[in-house]
């Protein structure tokens, strides 16, 4: 797999979503198994704060204010191992990701040229060996809506202008989906999340963006209680950030759909780069 981007609105749960990703290193999806190694001091030293912070019900801080360029943010690399059935081959995803903040993100519409991280930034996201990005969302209250959907025009506007409109993948998430109000919403995220609280933004990109380089998915990194206690396992705190999340019974701690988004933008990467090479 080349590169992709993991971005999203403040406080979306993109820190906490990796460091689940490289700790919760073994599990099963809907279709499939996974087994997933950390590459690199960095994403070693990611899944050790997991252990010692998301396992002790405490909060990730989140990627804030201290950025400058995009040397100041953490690169992470993973080895994700998708084992499929008895008879079908094993594939092997490579993941390269920076962490970004979310305030990068957000101020596409209003920052400036001569701000230099947010120029970097996209740049970073629309070089020709990235195959597209993993964009998470966790405000479904469509007070949010015009916002993000506006964000989301600006930003194909400039996927456009880097010559990318054509050739690059956007899964786009809801995450916390473990949230009761959402949770039932999860199966077809498209339509019963999306097409419901956030309509302007769901227009925008399927206005914007060929369908076969479009997705929607939910995930969620702590997941549910149980199969039959599907309340939360998380609880509400205030981080350094302000509004974090916590693992509330660690011993039933059990990711949901963390995979299949890197899955979907690894195979239509894969077609990408074989179309490039024929």
């Amino acid at each position: 797999m080349g590169n992709i981007c993991i971005i999203g609105p403040r406080a979306s749960g993109k820190t906490t979503y990796l460091a689940g990703l490289c700790y919760y290193s073994e599990y099963g999806g809907s279709r499939s198994k996974y087994t997933v190694s950390p590459i690199g001091d960095e994403s070693r030293e990611l899944k050790e704060k997991a252990e010692d912070t998301i396992l002790k019900g405490l909060s990730f801080d989140g990627t804030g204010h201290y950025i400058h360029t995009i040397d100041d943010l953490n690169y992470y690399s993973f080895k994700i191992e998708v084992k499929r059935g008895l008879f079908q081959p094993r594939s092997v995803i490579i993941l390269n990701v920076r962490d970004y903040p979310g305030e990068v993100f957000e101020n596409i519409l209003y920052a400036s040229a001569a701000v230099s991280v947010h120029e970097e930034f996209i740049n970073e996201c629309f070089m020709s060996d990235v195959d597209g990005c993993l964009l998470l969302f966790t405000e479904w209250e469509s007070s949010k809506d015009d916002f993000y959907s506006q964000l989301m025009s600006r930003f194909l506007g400039i996927m456009d202008e880097h010559g990318r409109l054509h050739n690059y993948r956007l899964a786009v998430v809801m995450s916390k989906c473990e949230r009761g109000e959402i949770w039932p919403g999860r199966i077809d995220p498209k339509t019963d999340l999306f097409g419901i609280y956030l309509k302007k933004t769901l227009k925008a990109l399927k206005e914007g963006v060929p369908k076969q380089n479009l997705a929607f998915f939910a995930l969620s990194t702590f997941g549910v209680l149980g199969s039959y206690d599907p309340r939360p396992n998380h609880d509400d705190a205030l981080g350094s950030g302000g509004r974090a999340s916590t693992l509330r019974v660690p011993s039933r701690w059990k990711p949901y759909n963390l995979i299949e988004p890197l899955c979907w933008l690894n195979r239509e990467g894969q077609k990408r780069r074989e179309k490039i090479r024929t």
